[in-house]
C-alpha cells in the first residue's frame, strides 16, 4: 500500500470536510454548501464516502479526493497537503525503495496464486465426485448454487500433495506455496497441503483482493474444526473482516454494519437479503478494522449468542477473541474497550443478543423478519451490561445492588457525553430501585467502608470485573501479580511446567481468576489462548494480539522482569511460588469471611453452622495443599530454599 493509499485508508473524508462544512446525509452521500464560493441557497457540494471523493455541482464545478480538498481549502501545494495529512494519520512519508517495489510485486504474485487456488478448490467442489459431500453439506445448510458461486466456495481434496502437485506444474515454486499459506513445512523436511478434505472459504480484503482462506473440517474427527491461512505477507487477521468486500454497498445503504462470528452467518444472511454483515477473523476488533468500517458507517452492532453476551463474558473482554471462527468458541465482550472505540470513532456501538442455541443462519432460514427485529432491538453497550448483570442477581439484596453498581458506574463514567451519562445513571437507579443522588454521590469520591477486620465481599475469587483502582498499584499483592505475569509473558511456554507442578500438587491450573488486576487477567488470558493455538509461535501470537491499550503496560512488566536471575528453574520456581502466595491470600480472606459469618450464625441460632464449618474445612484443606506445595523441593530442580 502506497503512502497516499494508507493516508486515505486511515482518514475519513467526512471528518475532514465536516471541519468547515455542515454536511447532511442524503441517501448514501452527504451534501452541504460549497466552502469555495458564496452560496446560501442551494447545497450543491456533495461528498461521496464510498469513493472518498467530493464535487461542487455549482459555480466551482470542481472536485477531487481528500488531498485535493485540503489543498484547495488551505491553499497548499500537493507536498504540503500530503505532509499535513500524513502527520494527522500517523503515516511516515518516504520514497518507495527498490525493496518495497520488489515486495509489492511479490504480493501480486501471491495474490495471483491464491486466485488460481480459488479456481482449483471451486473445480473440486462442483466437478468432482469427492466434492459432492461438501456440496451436499452446503445445500443442507440451505445455500443456493447462486450463493455458493457468489461467495466462491470450494473443496480441498483429501490428499497430502494434490494441491502442491497442481500448482508446481503451473510454474509456482514451493516458496510461493509456503508464502501463500497453501502448504505447510514439516519439521523433518518436505511440505504437505495445508488444507485437506475441507470446505473452503476465500477471504478477500476490503478491496476484493485475495488474502487467504478459511477452511471447515468435513470429517467429525478432524481438528481443528476451522482452520485459517497462517500469517503471511498478505494475510493478516487483524486487518481483515470476512465478507467486507461484498457487504460494503449494503453497509452504506443501511448505514449500519452487523458483526457476527462465522462465515456461514455472513453467507446465509446475505442470501436472505441482509447485505450488511461481516465476521471478525478470530481476533479482537482492531483499530484498522474499525477504520475500514468507519469509512462506511458509524453504526456498529455486535450480534452475539446468549452465552457470549452473558455475565461471565461481560466481565471479561473482546480483547481475548476466538482463535478461529468456530462457533464452539466464545466471542468475548469488553464493554470498556467498546466504549473507548465508540468515543474515539464518534460511533454508535450496540449489542444484540441472539436466542439461546441459535445462529444467525438458523434464524434467517426460519424467519428473516425475526433477524430484522433482533438487530433493530440492539442496545447500547452500557444498557446491555447493566441489564445482563441485573438479570443474574437478586436485586432485593443490597449487596447484589452494590455489585452491579460497582461494575456499571465505571462504564457510565467513561461515556464522554454528559447527557448520555445522566440518562444511564437514571436508568441504573430505576433498575436498582435506589435514589439517583445516592448512586451518584457514592462514586464521586472514594468511600471508606465500615466492616470488621478480615471481612470481604462474597466470592472474592470471582471479582474479575473489579475496577483496577481497588488494588493499589504499589501494593505487595499487585507487585506479586505483576512479577508472575511478567515472567510468564517473557516466555509463555513457562505456563506448561508451572501448570504441571500445580496439578502434581493437587491444585488447579493457572487461570485469569488467580489475579485481581484487570490488566493481569487480560494478559494471562491472552497467553493461555496463545498456547491453545498452533498457527504461530505463542510469543508472536501474544505480540500480534496484544490490545493497543495494554501494550505499554505489558512493556512495563517486561522491564520489571528483565533483570531476573536467568536460570530457567529459578524463574519457574518464582512463578510457582507467586501463584501460591496469591491463592493463599484469597483463601485466607475467604476463611476470615466464613469465620465472621459463623459468629453471626451462632448469635442468630440460624442452624447453618454445619454448612459453614464444611466450607471452612474445605478452605483449610486448600491452604494445607498450598503450604505443602510451597515447601516441596522436588517440583523443580535446583529450586531455592523457601524464604
Amino acid at each position: 500500500m502506497s503512502s497516499v493509499d494508507e493516508i486515505k485508508a486511515r482518514l475519513d473524508i467526512i471528518d475532514i470536510v465536516s471541519e468547515n462544512v455542515q454536511l447532511r446525509r442524503t441517501g448514501k452521500n452527504y451534501t452541504g454548501f460549497c466552502p469555495f464560493h458564496p452560496n446560501t441557497r442551494t447545497p450543491a457540494f456533495v461528498v461521496f464516502p464510498e469513493t472518498g471523493t467530493w464535487r461542487c455541482f455549482g459555480q466551482c464545478n470542481e472536485g477531487g479526493d481528500l488531498i485535493n480538498y485540503v489543498m484547495k481549502r488551505e491553499g497548499w501545494d500537493f507536498p504540503e497537503a500530503l505532509k499535513h495529512l500524513a502527520d494527522r494519520a500517523g503515516v511516515v512519508l518516504r520514497p518507495i525503495s527498490p525493496e518495497e517495489q520488489g515486495q509489492k510485486e511479490e504480493h501480486e504474485r501471491l495474490r495471483n496464486l491464491l486466485e488460481d487456488a480459488v479456481a482449483f478448490f471451486r473445480h473440486h467442489l462442483i466437478n468432482t465426485e469427492a466434492g459432492k459431500p461438501a456440496l451436499n453439506y452446503l445445500h443442507e445448510r440451505n445455500l443456493s448454487d447462486k450463493t455458493i458461486e457468489e461467495f466462491e466456495l470450494g473443496y480441498s481434496p483429501h490428499s497430502w500433495d494434490q494441491a502442491h502437485t497442481h500448482f508446481t506444474e503451473k510454474g509456482y515454486t514451493e516458496k510461493d506455496l509456503v508464502d501463500a499459506g497453501l502448504v505447510t513445512q514439516r519439521d523433518s523436511g518436505g511440505i504437505y497441503d495445508r488444507f485437506r478434505n475441507r470446505l473452503m472459504f476465500p477471504i478477500r480484503n476490503y478491496q476484493g483482493k485475495m488474502a487467504g482462506f478459511g477452511a471447515r473440517a468435513l470429517a467429525p474427527d478432524d481438528v481443528p474444526k476451522y482452520l485459517n491461512s497462517p500469517q503471511t505477507p498478505i494475510f493478516d487477521k487483524s486487518n481483515l473482516l470476512y465478507g467486507l468486500d461484498k457487504s460494503r454497498k449494503g453497509i452504506r445503504a443501511d448505514d449500519q454494519v452487523v458483526i457476527v462470528e462465522g462465515y456461514m452467518d455472513v453467507i446465509a444472511t446475505n442470501q436472505a437479503g441482509f447485505k450488511n454483515l461481516v465476521a471478525s477473523m478470530g481476533t479482537a476488533l482492531t483499530e484498522e478494522q474499525l477504520r475500514q468500517l468507519k469509512r462506511l458507517t458509524r453504526k456498529i452492532i455486535l450480534a452475539m449468542d446468549s452465552d457470549a453476551a452473558g455475565v461471565n463474558a461481560t466481565l471479561r473482554g473482546l480483547q481475548v477473541a476466538r482463535n478461529t471462527l468456530d462457533r464452539e468458541s466464545e466471542l468475548t465482550f469488553d464493554a470498556r474497550g467498546l466504549l473507548r472505540n465508540e468515543a474515539r470513532l464518534n460511533a454508535d456501538i450496540r449489542v444484540s443478543t441472539l436466542p439461546e442455541g441459535l445462529d444467525p443462519d438458523e434464524i434467517v432460514n426460519e424467519n428473516p423478519e425475526e433477524w430484522a427485529k433482533l438487530i433493530a432491538s440492539a442496545k447500547p453497550v452500557v444498557v446491555h451490561v447493566m441489564e445482563t448483570l441485573a438479570a443474574s442477581q437478586d436485586l432485593s439484596d443490597p449487596k447484589a445492588k452494590t455489585e452491579v453498581a460497582d461494575q456499571v458506574m465505571p462504564l457510565i463514567q467513561d461515556v464522554p457525553s454528559l447527557i448520555e451519562r445522566d440518562t444511564y445513571r437514571q436508568q441504573l437507579a430505576r433498575l436498582l430501585k435506589v435514589d439517583e443522588s445516592t448512586l451518584v454521590s457514592s462514586y464521586q469520591q472514594p468511600v471508606q467502608k465500615r466492616r470488621r477486620p478480615g471481612r470481604r465481599a462474597k466470592n472474592p475469587v470471582d471479582q474479575s470485573a473489579e475496577p483496577v483502582s481497588k488494588i493499589p498499584e504499589k501494593s505487595p499483592l499487585n507487585e506479586i501479580e505483576a512479577m508472575a505475569v511478567g515472567m510468564i509473558l517473557r516466555k509463555p511456554e513457562n505456563l506448561y511446567r508451572v501448570d504441571r507442578a500445580l496439578i502434581q500438587s493437587g491444585l488447579s491450573r493457572i487461570s485469569s481468576k488467580d489475579f485481581m488486576h484487570t490488566n493481569h487477567q487480560e494478559i494471562i488470558s491472552l497467553i493461555i489462548t496463545s498456547l491453545d493455538q498452533d498457527t504461530i509461535e505463542p510469543q508472536n501470537y501474544v505480540i500480534e494480539q496484544m490490545p493497543i491499550d495494554l501494550a505499554d503496560y505489558a512493556d512495563d512488566l517486561l522491564q520489571k522482569t528483565q533483570k531476573l536471575v536467568p536460570q530457567e528453574e529459578r524463574i519457574l520456581s518464582e512463578i510457582f511460588r507467586n501463584i501460591l502466595r496469591l491463592r493463599e491470600n484469597v483463601l485466607r480472606d475467604m476463611l476470615n469471611q466464613y469465620r465472621f459469618q459463623l459468629e453471626d450464625e451462632q448469635e442468630n441460632n440460624s442452624g447453618l453452622n454445619d454448612d459453614l464449618m464444611q466450607e471452612i474445612n474445605k478452605v483449610n484443606q486448600q491452604i494445607l495443599k498450598i503450604n505443602k506445595a510451597f515447601n516441596d523441593r522436588t517440583l523443580f530442580s535446583n529450586r531455592p530454599d523457601p524464604e
